[in-house]
C-alpha cells in the first residue's frame, strides 16, 4: 500500500494503518534511540512517548511524505528529554548495562566507536549511514543546514578514521572519544 494512503487512514482514526506505519520504521527508531541514550530502559521510554505523541497529533502532520522525518523529530526530542533528566539525576549505584545485539551488517567495532563520539556526530552518523537517510532529510529531522549535516559526518569520518587506524596498529585508544 502507499505510504500516503496509509498515513491518511491513520489520520482518519485506523489503528492498524498507524502500527503498520511504525512496523515500517521501528528498527531505525531503536538504532536511533539506542545512539542517543544507550540504555534499554530509556530507549524504550523514548520509543513510546514516540508512539504516544504520534499517535496524539498524528492530524497536525500537513504532508504525508515527512511522516519520517517528522516521528524522527519526535523520537529525537524525547531522547534529548531523557539525557537532560538523566543529567539532573545522581546516579547511586551503577548496574551493568545490557547490550543489545548487532545487526548482521553492522560491525560490533564500529558501532562501538560510532557510540563512544559526541552526540551531535553520533546522531547525524547513525542517521545517514545506519538509518540510510539522505543528507536532506537528515538535514530536515534535526532542524540544520545540509552543510551542517556534512561538515559533522566529516568529523566523524575523521574520527572514526584515526580510532580505526590506531586499532588496527595495535592499540585500542578510542576510549579517548
Amino acid at each position: 500500500m502507499d505510504i500516503t494512503k496509509e498515513i491518511k487512514l491513520a489520520q482518519q482514526g485506523d489503528r492498524d494503518a498507524f502500527i503498520g506505519l511504525f512496523r515500517q520504521i521501528e528498527s531505525g527508531l531503536y538504532g536511533t534511540a539506542r545512539a542517543m541514550v544507550k540504555k534499554e530502559e530509556d530507549i524504550a521510554d523514548a520509543l513510546q512517548e514516540t508512539i504516544m505523541k504520534a499517535y496524539k497529533s498524528l492530524d497536525t502532520l500537513r504532508e504525508p511524505e515527512f511522516f519520517q522525518t517528522w516521528v524522527y523529530r519526535i523520537l529525537i526530542n524525547e531522547c534529548s528529554n531523557i539525557l537532560k533528566k538523566r543529567s539532573r539525576s545522581v546516579i547511586m549505584d551503577k548496574l551493568p548495562e545490557a547490550t543489545a545485539a548487532p545487526h548482521a551488517s553492522d560491525s560490533v567495532e564500529m558501532r562501538m566507536l560510532v557510540d563512544k563520539l559526541e552526540e551531535q556526530l553520533r546522531i547525524v552518523t547513525v542517521l545517514y549511514y545506519f538509518q540510510d537517510m539522505p543528507l536532506k532529510q537528515v538535514a530536515d529531522t534535526l532542524q540544520i543546514t545540509e552543510g551542517a549535516v556534512k561538515t559533522r559526518l566529516y568529523r566523524a569520518r575523521k574520527l572514526l578514521m584515526e580510532e580505526l587506524t590506531c586499532s588496527e596498529e595495535g592499540s585500542m585508544k578510542y576510549e579517548s572519544l
